[in-house]
């Protein structure tokens, strides 16, 4: 066997090192090793379909540290590489390379793989995920002679994408299999009001179409026809329909799966010394009333990994974080607090047209989420009603001159 560290990271994104900076900070003195499957050093991913896709921001101030960071903290950085094995009774893992690294205790943070269309065409050239920076250099680079992009999903990724393109210039038709865009996250008033906003911005919406194929020409997409025959042309296809959670190594070792990895209310598999965090690990969620979820967030990401480097230092606390959400869409910032999961009843506060209001989720009189747009004052004071679960009379919520933190108490 080759080396061996007291806690190895498999992952390289926001929630392995939130962990590697965590156990350090907690005063954790063993040996650490990180192992990416990508190049770069840790950086942020939500920029990549907004800031770096636009140009805006060079990669250098996407990372989370510099170089010198992970060296002073003798974080052993381990990129380019992937964990292939788990062997849970040895407490070692396999790399790509066959190599095997011994651990004390393992952190599961690999995050997962985009979703690929299953439809012929979906392996051609110029089809494209956004995921990591190779993603998105890919894209970039072919951007130059594109003109139209058609943008299949119509989830965060695809309506950020949507909105780069369209400032770049681009025609740009989005593509979406529901009836409404947002529509596993957001209620119907904020899914119309981004749909309208994306129109007016000159984005072709399609709601309700299901993808027959990626056509070709010359080996690279042309277009995009739908179920129903219709061909849409074009000279770049983004596919944004998900994750597929990194996960087959841990359960080929026998960990419990379902969608994710399970673990526990302290991020720990049913495999010893094993704890799983961020985009693949599937938790009991006090804020979804325990139900078992997988969120795909910085602040889940980063909460998680603050949690095992508690466990891991003897001070062990559940995972109980309200989680948080945001995307940037054109001049609109959407922000996201609690989980709307479940939710019986949607109280819209101020006026949509003015591109400033809040909708407020409630389930069985309670609030349980609220998206903000265009809102931080919304944002901010409505956490503690959802930390709080609060019964607030749905006409006072609508009342957007009355400030919702006077509502807390009510």
């Amino acid at each position: 066997m080759g080396d061996r560290f007291d806690i190895v990271i498999v992952g390289a994104g926001h929630a392995g090192a939130q962990a590697a900076v965590a156990l350090r900070q907690r005063g954790v003195t063993g040996t650490i090793a990180m192992i990416g499957d990508e190049p770069e050093l840790p950086y942020e991913r939500p920029p990549l379909s907004k800031e770096y896709l636009a140009r805006e921001k060079d990669f250098d101030r996407l990372l989370l540290r510099p170089a010198t960071f992970w060296a002073e903290r003798d974080v052993t950085m381990l990129l380019g590489d992937r964990v292939t094995a788990v062997d849970p009774v040895r407490h070692v893992v396999t790399r790509s390379g066959g190599d095997e690294i011994g651990y004390g205790t393992l952190i599961w943070a690999a995050g997962g793989a985009p979703r690929r269309l299953s439809c012929p065409g979906h392996d051609l050239a110029r089809v494209h995920s956004v995921r990591t920076r190779a993603d998105v250099d890919r894209m970039m680079a072919e951007l130059a002679d594109t003109t139209r992009v058609a943008v299949i999903g119509g989830g965060y990724i695809g309506l950020e994408a949507a909105a780069v393109l369209t400032k770049l210039g681009k025609s740009v038709t989005l593509i979406e299999a529901l009836d409404r865009v947002l529509a596993r996250v957001a209620g119907e008033p904020v899914s119309r009001f981004f749909e309208a906003e994306h129109r007016a911005h000159g984005v072709d919406i399609r709601l309700g179409c299901a993808v027959a194929c990626i056509e070709e020409t010359e080996g690279a997409a042309s277009g995009v026809r739908l179920a129903d025959g219709e061909l849409l042309a074009c000279d770049m296809v983004i596919v944004g329909i998900g994750i597929i959670p990194a996960i087959a190594p841990l359960k080929a070792a026998g960990a419990t799966c379902g969608n994710g990895v399970i673990v526990d209310a302290f991020c720990r598999t049913s495999l010893p010394d094993i704890y799983a965090i961020g985009d693949c690990a599937a938790h009991p969620n006090v804020h979804a009333e325990g139900a078992v979820i997988r969120l795909e967030s910085v602040q889940n990401a980063t909460d998680q990994a603050n949690v095992v480097a508690r466990a891991i230092h003897d001070t062990a606390q559940p995972y109980d974080a309200v989680p948080w959400f945001w995307s940037n869409q054109f001049d609109l910032k959407l922000q996201t607090v609690g989980l709307s999961i479940g939710h019986d009843d949607v109280v819209v506060r101020g006026d949509p047209a003015t591109r400033s209001f809040s909708a407020i989720y409630l389930k069985q009189g309670r609030v349980i989420a609220i998206d903000a747009i265009n809102c931080v004052k919304d944002y901010v004071q409505g956490r503690a009603l959802v930390l709080a679960r609060a019964a607030v009379d749905p006409v006072r919520l609508s009342q957007a001159d009355v400030p919702l933190k006077a509502m807390i108490a009510d």
